[in-house]
């Protein structure tokens, strides 16, 4: 089982992550799932304290206070605050966020408190553009003329001052992984060599990468055992899983409080490698944070992609069934293909490869949820996770999740069901949609009747995509149709769940380390001086009492030559006498 420590948790969180170690796993790997592991427990860590009990209450109140507090605009005129960037370049399109977080304060057992910067309107310092950077493939040197309203906007944001000090991380998710290497290669090359001539922000090659799959509130308790800890279980407050489905891939994380048992080494194997431990305290001899984590992504498992896969099916099959009986089913306007993934009334046309196959939307979801179930890849039908990946357990008694992206908005644009998950609701209220003829549902919204998000493609393939959602939920990830701990969610305490933020703490994880030495420094530092004042003084005053016993040393040197002259003067004196008055007799 890959070990791994890091740290990159915000202090207020009582989370920490330093990196230990990152030699047994592919680099891109690694680092993915570190972003989508400190989603998973940075995001949804639901605020862990040292203390139970009679702490509860007040840790409440810390927590609504701080969300309070990242609601306010950001001092830029505090110049003690350091700022980070991440550009994601998702499959449809790019985003930037930019972070912001206080000088650490040198406690050992806590790290950066990163938040996301927000403008005096109090607004989250974010702009996305479309499409995707994938599209720069036949073009790689348009490419960081692509990011550049991107950067220009976080430039506004970021002070001058602090430019050069500030961190810029390009990283490229599904839409990018889907481009051979070749055409990667030549788009991250055109950034890392012209993005530095624009911009002063501290950018390097190192600092844009397409990264890999694997990197994508109560107070319930969990009895947890690491591999490290076997014989010692410790109990603390249970973190949160998440589910994320962009345009083109599908990831899935949470936490495996207790030993993995595998049915045969092929599973074992597998699922080594979709397994890892993090302790996320900032030192790797205390183990109270230390996590195993599951973690996978699906590439083309997006809904996008998944609606791309069942049209070329549709196509394909269609083709070949004419071919074989004679019919032009789907050939032309007047004798459309039924499609139950679309609405009822709804006409449309698909091209792949010069070829045309004419839908029509027959509004099933019962049909649909079995026309997109074969998407899976289900291993045997028994295994229950997409393309027969290994899964490992959940306890579905004790667990929560949280859907993000696509889950939100399958549940939330059109169907204004955001929030907790109540399968039977869902179906019902999916099945009505698909069942409600395509005029109406452009009149609805014509009327606003949708939320702000809603337009004519997400009415067109809501259908599908409900279908799709509903599938990956209760057939691929195995979730009972009964389970209470799921929410479909874009804001969690008021802010935005994204993996960048997991991106910049991953990245910034040993900046405390610094921060660190440089309190220790500062604290040596100043001791030496105190030290050294307390030491000169008494070094002053010795010097002075030597040079004063000296001198008088000196004076009564000089005293007794003087007395002994005087002496030697008086015994000459009484010879002349002597020798006188022999001379006289």
């Amino acid at each position: 089982m890959a070990r791994i420590t890091f740290s990159c948790l915000p202090a207020s969180w009582y989370c920490s992550v330093s990196l230990l170690s990152l030699g047994c796993v592919p680099r891109q790997r690694a680092f993915f799932l570190v972003f989508l592991t400190c989603s998973a427990l940075v995001f949804l860590g639901v605020y862990q304290t040292e203390l139970w009990g009679p702490q509860r209450h007040r840790g409440q109140v810390n927590k609504y206070l701080t969300s309070v507090e990242t609601m306010e605009a950001t001092d830029v005129t505090n110049a003690a605050l350091n700022y980070g960037i991440v550009v994601d370049c998702g499959s449809s399109g790019s985003r930037v966020y930019v972070y912001y977080w206080p000088p650490h304060h040198g406690n050992l057992h806590t790290l950066l408190d990163i938040r996301q910067m927000r403008d005096h309107d109090r607004h989250p310092v974010v702009k996305k553009i479309k499409p995707g950077i994938s599209t720069m493939a036949l073009s790689p040197a348009k490419a960081s003329d692509y990011l550049h309203p991107l950067l220009s906007f976080a430039a506004t944001h970021v002070p001058r001052k602090k430019h050069k000090e500030t961190p810029l991380y390009i990283l490229c998710t599904a839409g990018m992984r889907l481009l051979p290497e070749s055409q990667q290669a030549a788009i991250l090359e055109d950034l890392v060599r012209d993005v530095p001539v624009e911009f002063d922000f501290l950018f390097s090659s190192s600092h844009a990468e397409v990264i890999s799959g694997k990197q994508e509130e109560d107070d319930a308790v969990v009895e947890v055992t690491t591999g490290s800890q076997n014989h010692h279980p410790i109990s603390r407050r249970r973190t949160v899983g998440i589910m994320d489905m962009g345009g083109a891939s599908l990831q899935i994380a949470y936490e495996v409080p207790s030993a993995v048992h595998f049915s045969s080494p092929e599973q074992e194997e597998s699922g080594k490698s979709l397994l890892a431990e993090f302790n996320l305290g900032c030192d790797s001899e205390h183990t109270q944070h230390v996590y195993r984590v599951y973690v996978t992504t699906f590439l083309g498992f997006g809904g996008n992609m998944a609606r791309q896969r069942y049209e070329d099916q549709l196509v394909n099959s269609t083709i070949t069934k004419n071919r074989l009986t004679g019919d032009q089913t789907g050939m032309m306007e007047a004798t459309p293909l039924m499609d139950p993934c679309l609405p009822v009334g709804l006409s449309d046309v698909v091209r792949r490869d010069g070829r045309a196959v004419h839908l029509r939307g027959q509004g099933d979801w019962a049909r649909c949820q079995g026309a997109v179930r074969p998407f899976l890849g289900l291993h045997n039908g028994t295994m229950g996770s997409p393309r027969g990946v290994y899964q490992a357990p959940i306890d579905y008694s004790n667990s929560e999740f949280y859907g993000f992206s696509e889950f939100f908005y399958c549940t939330e644009d059109v169907l204004r069901m955001g929030g907790p998950y109540d399968s039977a609701k869902y179906s019902k209220a999916a099945t009505d949609y698909c069942a409600t003829k395509w005029s109406t549902l452009t009149k609805r919204l014509d009327s606003k009747l949708f939320s702000k998000q809603a337009d004519s493609s997400r009415l067109k393939y809501q259908c599908f995509k409900s279908a799709w959602m509903f599938q990956v939920l209760h057939s691929g990830f195995r979730f009972p149709r009964d389970y209470p701990g799921l929410k479909t969610a874009q804001l969690v305490y008021d802010k935005e769940v994204q993996w960048t933020l997991g991106a910049i703490l991953f990245k910034t994880r040993f900046l405390p380390l610094r921060d660190l030495q440089a309190e220790s420094f500062k604290q040596g530092h100043s001791n030496w001086l105190r030290s050294s004042f307390v030491y000169n003084h008494y070094l002053f005053f010795a010097c002075i009492l030597v040079v004063l016993l000296a001198i008088l040393l000196y004076i009564l040197r000089l005293r007794r030559i003087h007395q002994r002259e005087q002496r030697q003067a008086e015994a000459l004196d009484l010879l002349w006498v002597e020798e006188g008055e022999a001379l006289l007799a």
